[in-house]
């Protein structure tokens, strides 16, 4: 008898649905204060996800939800970032 393994679950910070993992992108904020995408979903420093859909990236961004939940002020270029990786991401 095979076990499966347990699909990590996370929450979207804007919707607060929780989904697996995988459908999500981590967007961290380091301890010298730099923010980034994690594509990895495994550097050190507080992170937040957002579900890969360019409506919920335009409400983080409206909304200033990555401000809040990074405790910083995320710059503009994070969310085009964001934006063409939901656009490179055919799933």
């Amino acid at each position: 008898m095979t076990r499966s393994k347990k699909q990590p679950l996370r929450k979207c910070v804007v919707t607060q649905d929780m989904v697996p993992k995988q459908q999500l992108i981590r967007v961290v904020r380091n301890k010298e204060g730099e923010v980034f995408v994690d594509d990895t979903g495994k550097k050190n420093g507080r992170g937040a996800y957002l579900m890969k859909d360019l409506q919920v990236i335009e409400q983080a961004e409206k909304q200033q939800v990555l401000n809040r939940h990074l405790k910083t002020k995320v710059d503009d270029s994070i969310y085009e970032e964001l934006r063409a990786k939901v656009k490179a991401d055919p799933s």
